[in-house]
């Protein structure tokens, strides 16, 4: 479905990523793991289209899109939710919401979605015309990863979704992921927690210094404390 082969990624002069190659297949759920500033933002921001200077090939259900603009890339069924959440302050749980389908020809079903959206998040179906800003941390993170679900992506991309987020929240957000899963969303992960990610994964790219460094089983990992040691300590 996602295919990534030999992506480079710069900032500046800075050679962030060098040859990263990885796949996504229908229906998985992938983990994308390393420590801090091993090039896994990067590697989301990549695929979705907000790097500036990136080489390599990057294709979605066949189509190249590293000549794609961001927004035609979205309208092929990506969906991505940085790690900064980025909800808009000023607008109601419910607008927020309503941003996830601006560009989306799903627009004339606003009501019905967002309905749906309520019901798939049951902490944000009594909060449809708070103020966003005004919920924890954790109900804002639902609220990220609900406005970029609205439109109906075929696989969304996470970015360290339990980052400072209350454990019973966090294991709540990962029973969502299993259930969309389920439902037939792929996924792509970035995350911190290994022991989390790796019990929810399909497979796993560990990534450092902004290079694949090991790929497989996501349970083969998990009970490979030497490369989690090596690779994944904060």
């Amino acid at each position: 479905m996602l295919r990534v082969e030999k992506l480079n990624a710069w900032y500046g002069s800075s050679h962030v990523l060098q040859d990263v190659t990885l796949e996504v297949n229908r229906g998985e759920i992938v983990c994308l793991i390393g420590r801090n500033g091993a090039g896994k933002t990067t590697t989301l921001k990549s695929i979705i289209g907000l790097i500036g200077k990136t080489t390599g090939a990057v294709s979605f259900e066949g189509k190249d899109l590293l000549p794609t603009p961001t927004h035609a890339r979205f309208a092929l069924g990506l969906g991505y939710v940085p790690e900064e959440r980025r909800i808009v302050q000023g607008l109601s749980v419910r607008e927020n919401l309503r941003l996830g389908l601006v560009a989306s020809p799903e627009k004339k079903r606003e009501a019905e979605l967002i309905a749906k959206m309520a019901e798939t998040f049951p902490r944000l179906a009594e909060r449809l015309d708070q103020t966003a800003v005004t919920m924890s941390g954790g109900e804002q993170q639902m609220l990220a990863i609900a406005r970029a679900m609205i439109s109906g992506p075929k696989l969304i991309m996470l970015d360290e979704p339990s980052e400072g987020i209350m454990p019973v929240l966090v294991d709540e957000m990962f029973e969502l992921f299993r259930s969309l899963k389920h439902s037939g969303t792929t996924i792509l992960l970035v995350e911190q927690n290994v022991e989390l990610a790796l019990g929810l994964a399909d497979r796993v790219y560990v990534i450092d210094q902004g290079t694949v460094v090991h790929s497989g089983g996501a349970k083969d990992l998990l009970a490979d404390p030497e490369i989690q040691e090596r690779y994944c300590s904060v």
